[in-house]
């Protein structure tokens, strides 16, 4: 196990980053992050994390991926939050290489109360039955304490399968713990039970243009439209001008056959 102030140092930047997407009080964190080495060096892998909020009558966990919807947050803009906590958790994996320690494949993060637990694990994922989905389901069974009757049929059972094949099976596993002290940090929304004030991440360059191309056309279609105006009037003009100029010999004698014309066709 790696304890040096390197590793502490993404350790502590970690959990300000954790502290950061949560946008309400919570009372408990869990995190899980994979990392699988393929071919060519290609690393591929998942993120996911829970907390719990404060409360007595908020007794259900709250998914990473819940909660730009659940607090009207911009999602792209949140995954890139996420996407760089993940970041962070490689950069915990490269201090393993850097030390030739062994690589763990996977890690879990708690944080109750003030003490911070990281345990990695070494299962081989790759070769391992079980899929993403069915690590998920068991790894929120062990770490969220939630009861069976929280899961599907299905999940009950690949859990109990779970349990009764590795009733005497002690997982490979390292665990580091530490004290923390809860600074206040920044949230991404003010939480506020009676009312929710969004404060959104700062515009993107993206949104910056689209916005600009929005109201360049609001301006075009008003521009538009006060041209078109002005041709209307100007073709009204111009017909009242027509009737004002002096009327020609040939002029006259169209008019008088129109009217002989309408008369015929009264009397028909």
């Amino acid at each position: 196990m790696i304890e040096n102030s390197e590793i502490r140092k993404v350790y502590s930047e970690l959990q300000k980053q954790l502290f950061y997407l949560i946008p309400e009080k919570w009372d408990r964190i869990y995190l899980y992050a994979s990392v699988e080495e393929k071919m060519e060096g290609l690393e591929t892998g998942e993120l996911f994390f829970y907390y719990f909020p404060k409360g007595i009558l908020k007794k259900n966990p709250v998914n990473v991926y819940e909660i730009p919807n659940k607090f009207s947050l911009n999602e792209e803009e949140y995954i890139k939050l996420v996407e760089k906590l993940y970041k962070e958790i490689k950069n915990i994996r490269d201090i393993f290489k850097k030390y030739k320690h062994r690589l763990w494949t996977s890690l879990t993060i708690r944080i109750e109360g003030l003490k911070f637990e990281i345990e990695y694990n070494y299962e081989d994922l790759i070769s391992s039955k079980y899929s993403n989905i069915d690590r998920h389901i068991i790894w929120k069974y062990l770490n969220l304490k939630l009861p069976l009757e929280y899961f599907t049929r299905s999940e009950k059972k690949l859990i109990n399968d779970y349990i009764n094949q590795n009733i005497y099976f002690k997982p490979d596993i390292e665990t580091y713990n530490e004290s923390i002290y809860k600074n206040p940090v920044k949230k991404i929304v003010d939480y506020n039970k009676e009312k929710k004030e969004v404060k959104y991440v700062q515009e993107t360059e993206f949104q910056k243009m689209e916005r600009q191309a929005k109201e360049k056309f609001e301006e075009q279609k008003y521009t538009y439209k006060i041209k078109g105006k002005k041709r209307v009037r100007k073709l009204h003009e111009e017909e009242k001008e027509k009737d004002k100029k002096p009327k020609t010999y040939i002029d006259q004698i169209e008019e008088q056959r129109n009217a002989v014309k309408s008369q015929i066709l009264k009397h028909l």
